[in-house]
């Protein structure tokens, strides 16, 4: 049996976690390509007016797996384990999918507020008619590769952070971040102008970081870190956000601003209302600290030329 995943939106909130756990249960796991012009193209016509890029990026990958597998996993993704809500566009991937496909859909709700996210991959795993002990196995070696990745992003920040180039924060959701298509390749952009961009994803929050002068020691980095790290955070004041990406983004923000972070780039997809309401936030928190900001939104009309212009200039105003 093959599985489909597309290679889009909820797949960046863990990615490789759910090919190594259908892998690990003995299926074959087709991922949709990295997006392309032709599977935009796909998504932007079967999309209606109010949905987000990142949605719609979502919906071509999806049409793309469409007769290729047996199956496409689609799950709903509702709450975290701190019980804050995903997008609620999130919440009704499943269904829109099962009207836009004709391969059956393969889903299960995630909501940590309700159950542990062992119960929901129990009932996962069951529907594929696998026992107990096989969705355990399979799970705990995702969840340790997982760990592993995570980890190995973790020792990355802290040789990007000692780099002598201009450190750039870029801000934005793990799939706008992660997808060079959907991005305009803007991490190859930013290096070809001499920055080291850093994604928000890599910055550990602050639990993460109290053992920073062993960290920073295995990457022998250990004499300079009292030259990079500045501590120069003040009057971080943010709300209690009701989305499980404004907190994680501000407390990742907080960790950012203790080092000599050059400048900050937002990126939003057009239409996102959950950005809409944190940029404000974002902006002003950076501005506070004194850090030039920049915010981009991108959409199926984005230019790869009027991108370039606007990061050229800002790396001239840095």
């Amino acid at each position: 049996m093959i599985i489909g995943i597309p290679r889009a939106l909820i797949y960046w909130k863990q990615p490789y976690f759910w090919e190594s756990f259908f892998e690990n249960l003995g299926f074959k796991v087709l991922l949709s390509p990295p997006t392309n012009k032709e599977i935009v193209e796909m998504g932007v016509k079967v999309a209606d007016p109010e949905t987000c890029f990142s949605n719609k990026v979502y919906w071509g990958h999806l049409l793309w797996l469409d007769g290729k597998c047996d199956l496409i996993f689609v799950p709903r993704l509702k709450a975290n384990e701190e019980k804050l809500e995903y997008c609620p566009k999130f919440f009704g991937l499943p269904d829109l999918a099962q009207i836009l496909v004709k391969t059956p859909i393969l889903t299960e709700t995630f909501d940590r507020r309700k159950e542990e996210t062992k119960k929901a991959l129990e009932r996962l795993g069951k529907k594929l008619k696998k026992n107990k002990e096989e969705i355990k196995k399979a799970a705990g070696t995702a969840f340790l590769k997982e760990k592993e990745l995570k980890e190995k992003e973790e020792q990355e920040f802290f040789k990007k952070i000692q780099s002598k180039k201009q450190k750039l924060v870029l801000v934005s959701h793990p799939y706008n971040l992660y997808d060079d298509y959907v991005n305009l390749r803007m991490k190859e952009k930013l290096e070809k102008l001499g920055a080291e961009p850093i994604f928000i994803d890599e910055v550990p929050i602050k639990s993460q970081i109290s053992n920073l002068k062993y960290r920073a020691s295995i990457n022998g980095s250990e004499g300079e870190e009292e030259d990079e790290v500045l501590f120069a955070s003040q009057n971080l004041n943010w709300p209690k956000f009701h989305w499980e990406f404004g907190k994680e983004l501000m407390e990742r923000i907080e960790v950012a601003l203790n080092y000599r972070i050059a400048g900050a780039i937002e990126i939003s997809s057009f239409g996102c209302g959950c950005d809409a309401v944190i940029k404000e936030f974002v902006e002003k928190t950076f501005k506070q600290n004194r850090i030039p900001f920049l915010y981009l939104m991108i959409d199926e009309q984005t230019g790869e030329a009027g991108i370039q212009t606007r990061l050229e200039a800002f790396m001239d105003t840095i």
